[in-house]
């Protein structure tokens, strides 16, 4: 059957392929326009394998926080310039999986790339990136993944940094004020501790601490319950370097951020999410 210009420019504006390769998908599925973008798909699918060993170290992070502050969702969607993680198109697209992973609790890249992408039932999260790719000429990772749920007695906060280069999301007392937990999640975003306090901290790293700070203890030459002594100090001093609470405060670093929270009322921080862009990619 004859493929007239309006279907054409149709398929152009649906799918942002070009127009040979809409003339002929229009050809293949007989000028049915949806059996027409599938055939693209398919095509995409094999043009993102192609693209797919490229660096993709640019992008942004994304985060989703659900009106009554108790689901959240955040995700680090790699590319491989800034010119593209700056369209429109890219930053919705980013944006949707974060509210996705809110939406059904997504806790890794895997299980979202494997779920129903929200905006497109009838292809995978995987399936619609690969689109993307396809249309837009660049790989696309989504590297990271995570959402949470507040407990009884929390909330959620959230924040972003730099357009979209730190994203942020913490559980904290329900009780807290706006400030407070802007505060604390703009603290995260800057001082990068990897845990809430020291209590939390896996047995396995303070192992791991300790024996380095004994190793350089050693070095000193010094007697072995000296040794011990500087150990643990040198410890101490990691959990300060390491532990949100322990942290001198951003906005004023004669207060550790503890001190801060417990003058505010005693509010608690349950747990955090940090993605800093590139972090993710890097560790695929």
């Amino acid at each position: 059957m004859a493929i007239t210009a309006a279907q054409v420019k149709e398929l152009r504006e649906k799918t942002g392929a070009g127009m040979m390769d809409c003339q002929r998908a229009l050809a293949e599925a007989n000028g049915d326009l949806e059996e027409a973008v599938k055939v693209l798909r398919k095509k995409g699918l094999s043009a993102a394998a192609k693209k797919a060993g490229r660096t993709a170290k640019d992008g942004l992070v994304a985060v989703a926080l659900s009106a009554d502050g108790r689901r959240a969702g955040i995700v680090e969607l790699n590319c491989e310039t800034d010119f593209v993680a700056r369209t429109a198109e890219y930053q919705e697209f980013a944006q949707a999986l974060a509210n996705q992973a809110m939406a059904e609790g997504l806790a890794s890249a895997d299980a979202a790339k494997a779920a129903k992408c929200a905006g497109d039932p009838e292809h995978t999260v995987e399936q619609a990136i690969a689109g993307k790719i396809a249309k837009i000429g660049e790989n696309i990772l989504l590297s990271r993944v995570a959402s949470m749920q507040a407990g009884t007695g929390t909330k959620l906060g959230s924040y972003i940094h730099m357009g979209g280069k730190i994203g942020v999301v913490v559980e904290i007392s329900s009780g807290a004020d706006e400030e407070t937990v802007k505060d604390v999640a703009m603290h995260v975003a800057a001082a990068e501790p990897r845990f809430v306090s020291r209590d939390v901290v896996p047995p396995s790293v303070v192992d791991e601490e300790r024996e380095i700070a004994k190793a350089q203890a050693a070095a000193t030459g010094k007697p072995a319950q000296v040794v011990e002594k500087i150990a643990e100090g040198k410890l101490g001093k990691f959990f300060e370097q390491v532990c949100l609470v322990e942290q001198p405060f951003v906005k004023n670093p004669e207060l550790k951020v503890g001190d801060m929270l417990k003058a505010k009322g005693d509010v608690v921080v349950k747990q955090f999410a940090r993605f800093k862009l590139g972090e993710g990619a890097a560790q695929e």
